[in-house]
């Protein structure tokens, strides 16, 4: 059923879980590496994570309807190339924009492999000025082929996630 928007439905219950406790009966994961130092470096990758850097910086960006993310954005990313490549749609759940967070995350619509929501941030770490890429995600199979894949998709997730926090500005 769609909302009041017309826009589809989430595909799982758990909306806005990323923000706390990932709920039971997915697979989880964070991944929190840091990127450098300074609280300019924090405002630049705050602000090209809400541009889709993490993303397009991946090469799997497709397209937002929005040029920045903004709750209700809707976005697909394109998995797999050629006639073989899969297009996933997600809807952005929320915005984090607290003094030493900042980031998005996005739930799967209908039509993505996966059933689940991913969290887009950086951390500022005051104590040492630190600098942190996070990715924070919980997800199951949708698509009889990602249910399929199992492990392989756990670990092309991981890889991946890796791969958006790489795509951050960096620097001391």
């Amino acid at each position: 059923m769609n909302n009041a928007l017309g826009d589809p439905p989430f595909t799982y219950t758990e909306v806005g879980a990323t923000k706390g406790r990932l709920p039971d009966g997915y697979h989880r994961f964070r991944l929190r590496r840091p990127i450098g130092h300074g609280r300019a470096l924090f405002e630049l990758a705050g602000a090209e994570i809400l541009a889709y850097r993490m993303q397009k910086g991946t090469g799997i960006f497709h397209e937002a309807s929005t040029p920045t993310a903004a709750p209700g954005t809707r976005l697909t990313i394109r998995l797999g190339m050629g006639p073989l490549a899969i297009t996933a749609p997600c809807r952005v759940v929320y915005l984090l924009d607290e003094p030493d967070r900042r980031g998005f995350a996005y739930g799967t619509l209908p039509g993505h492999p996966e059933i689940g929501e991913e969290l887009f941030a950086v951390e500022y770490d005051s104590a040492d000025e630190t600098v942190y890429g996070l990715v924070t995600a919980f997800s199951r199979g949708g698509a009889w082929y990602a249910r399929l894949g199992g492990p392989v998709v756990r670990l092309l997730q991981r890889f991946i996630a890796s791969r958006y926090i790489s795509a951050l500005p960096t620097g001391d």
